[in-house]
């Protein structure tokens, strides 16, 4: 049996193979799914086995998986091609006879009420009507989506967001890479066709993270609270593709109305810790630009 991680070139999929090959060291094979061999070869000298595949080309992905192997398939990136992207990995994991396939979904599932949630609500669908063994992880908001994006904060002091008093209880990208690996290397009965809602374990509101950074800064920096058409407005003004800012507007709608604030605790039961707070990623960002 192997444990495949696709997307192990991503952000994402990389901390959990350094999870399964670091903390949750495995006694299985770890397999990474990745598009571009050259981008991987790093994984290849930690002796990672490669298994190259597309997620736009399904006939690659006839070889990606073997029978009793439990994969991980780390949602694409794409936002309007990740589902049939995520169809032919179901379909082919279901071919070999996979023994689990776990999925990077969103927190909330199909509660989730922002446009974001569904392409992941219908990946969900996909794989429950394939009948493969599932877990669902349901990622919640990762801190660094927001502090990836300081240097503009400090440039002008502030913060902006149309979420209000919405709160947010974010986790590091590295705690949800942990999650994952907690669940590939259970037990063989553990975590099958679970659900988990996972999450921070404090929520912040953007007054909070503004004033956290500021702290740890050392700069003037508030929160400056903007309707949602004065957002979009911002974020096309400064460069961003509208497609991608009416997401981040919508996003900040969903935090707005509590739908990001969800803590169940599932996140910091798998992962044996507390989760890593917000400011401390701020930290790490900040230490990282200098």
């Amino acid at each position: 049996m192997s444990i495949v991680v696709t997307g192990a070139t991503g952000q994402l999929g990389r901390l959990v193979v350094d999870a399964l090959l670091g903390e949750r060291a495995t006694t299985e094979r770890v397999v990474a799914v990745v598009r571009d061999k050259e981008k991987a070869a790093d994984l290849a000298e930690r002796g990672v086995e490669l298994r190259i595949a597309d997620y736009d080309r399904p006939e690659t992905l006839a070889d990606a998986f073997e029978a009793g192997d439990r994969v991980l398939l780390i949602s694409g990136s794409e936002v309007g091609r990740r589902v049939a992207q995520h169809a032919a990995v179901i379909d082919a994991a279901k071919a070999a006879g996979v023994a689990r396939l776990a999925y990077t979904g969103v927190l909330g599932g199909e509660d989730a009420d922002f446009e974001l949630a569904a392409e992941h609500k219908e990946t969900e669908r996909l794989i429950l009507a394939s009948g493969l063994p599932y877990t669902f992880l349901r990622n919640g908001w990762y801190s660094e989506n927001y502090t990836a994006n300081l240097a503009p904060v400090l440039a002008h002091g502030a913060v902006v967001s149309n979420a209000g008093e919405g709160r947010i209880a974010s986790a590091s990208r590295a705690d949800y890479a942990a999650a994952a690996a907690a669940v590939l290397t259970g037990p063989a009965g553990e975590h099958l066709n679970e659900v988990y809602e996972l999450s921070g374990d404090t929520a912040w509101s953007f007054a909070e993270y503004a004033a956290e950074v500021a702290a740890r800064s050392g700069r003037e920096v508030t929160y400056t609270p903007v309707s949602a058409e004065a957002h979009l407005e911002i974020l096309t003004g400064a460069g961003l593709p509208r497609p991608f800012a009416e997401i981040l507007v919508d996003v900040d709608r969903a935090a707005e109305h509590g739908a990001l604030a969800l803590r169940t605790g599932d996140l910091t039961r798998l992962i044996g810790r507390p989760t890593t707070p917000v400011g401390v990623s701020i930290q790490e960002a900040l230490d990282a630009s200098r």
